[in-house]
Parts: structure tokens; sequence; C-alpha cells
């Protein structure tokens, strides 16, 4: 097939009643979507390959989920059973048959049941999104509580070698940049399973920050005592 274009969609539910039921699921561990979030993804194994030409040719959405045991075998992982669904939003294919994808984050979902194989390489699951309807309004600013957050960020980024541009860590709006640091900060896989399942913005907020004073905290006291000569 070769080099492909870019494709985007202009496809907003407004109501959970027009999100498709039954979606492919894609378990990675240590990767968080969430709503209005955008995730890059290289796409090369086969049944993902599958995966993402059938969401292309229906409803576009696939299920973002970890799996419970990063260490586990990945052929077949037990998977958390809340995950979050993204719109492909980007697509192109590279050369050697790979898809390089953008999913922007549209709701959470609850998995109900995973739906056999079949012919299908890839996995399908029924879901419902009836706990996060709100997932699909535009978010209130949650009243971000940045004295608290900015010093115990910095401090974070410095413990695992990361750089920012602070001036425009400021001007984000609240949702956008809790949204940002949630899903590329690198909380364990249950942390992130956490960030996730939190009911609202301003509670995903306070135990973000909560988990990054808890990463300094314990990373402050894993240094060695510098030993003072006499």
């Amino acid at each position: 097939m070769g080099a492909a274009g870019s494709m985007s969609t202009s496809a907003n539910p407004r109501r959970i009643e027009e999100l498709p039921t039954t979606i492919p699921i894609f378990p990675l561990p240590n990767v968080l979507l969430l709503p209005r979030g955008k995730l890059p993804l290289n796409v090369f194994e086969p049944r993902y390959l599958e995966m993402v030409q059938d969401a292309i040719a229906s409803h576009r959405l696939i299920g973002m989920v970890q799996p419970k045991n990063p260490k586990a075998a990945p052929d077949h992982p037990e998977v958390y059973q809340t995950g979050c669904a993204g719109r492909i939003t980007s697509f192109a294919e590279t050369e050697d048959g790979r898809y390089l994808i953008t999913l922007s984050g549209v709701s959470r979902f609850d998995i109900v049941r995973e739906l056999p194989i079949g012919e299908k390489l890839h996995r399908r699951v029924e879901v419902s999104y009836g706990r996060f309807a709100d997932d699909l309004s535009e978010p209130n600013e949650p009243g971000l509580d940045r004295a608290r957050l900015t010093p115990a960020l910095k401090g974070y980024f410095t413990l695992h070698g990361l750089t920012a541009d602070w001036e425009t860590i400021e001007r984000t709006p609240d949702h956008h940049l809790i949204t940002c640091l949630a899903m590329i900060c690198p909380f364990k896989p249950n942390e992130k399973q956490a960030l996730l399942e939190c009911p609202t913005t301003t509670a995903r907020a306070d135990t973000m920050i909560t988990l990054i004073e808890m990463a300094l905290h314990e990373g402050r006291g894993s240094r060695k005592p510098t030993r003072l000569r006499q």
C-alpha cells in the first residue's frame, strides 16, 4: 500500500447513546488515555493492524486498557475493567507497513463482557459508558492548586531527568494540564489506573499531586547520605 496521507474526523458525540457498545481493545502497560487527551501510537503487530483497519472502517473507536499484570504473557493478558475509548483522528502508513495513529480520548467505559475472538485476531468487548456520561461534557475548571503542584512537579521532573517549558505550563488551562501530566508522567501502572478512574477532574488533580509528592519524598529518601570528611 505504500505511504498513505493523513486522515481526520469531525465526529464528536454529545451523548453516550451515540457511542458504540462493542469496541476493540488495545491492552498496553504503562499507557494512559484520558478524555480529551491525545495519544500517538506506533502500530505494527498484525492483530493490531487488523484492529485499526476495522476501526477505521466503522466507528474509528479503540478502547485503551491496561493489563493488570504488566509482566504477564502478552498474548491475552487479564486487563483492568475500566478503560478509555479514543477516536482515530490521524492516520498514516509507513513504507514498512506500520500504522502511525493518534487517538483522541472520548469517554471512559466499563467492560461488560469480552466477546469470543472468532475469526478476528484482536480482542473485542461489550462496554458501558453509564458511569462516565460527564466525559462528553466540556470540563469545568477544577481550581488546580498550582502553588502546591508547581514546586512538587519541578522536583519530580528533576528526579526523573525530565525537562519542561514552565512558562507554557503556567499558561495551560487547568483541565488540559491535568490531562497532559497524568498521561505523560512516569507513574506506575496501578497509579495510572487510579488516575483514570478518578470520578472528577478535581479528584484527578488531587490524586496526581499526591502521587508526585509521594514519589518525590521516596526519591529523596532513597538517596545515599553524603559522607562528611573529618
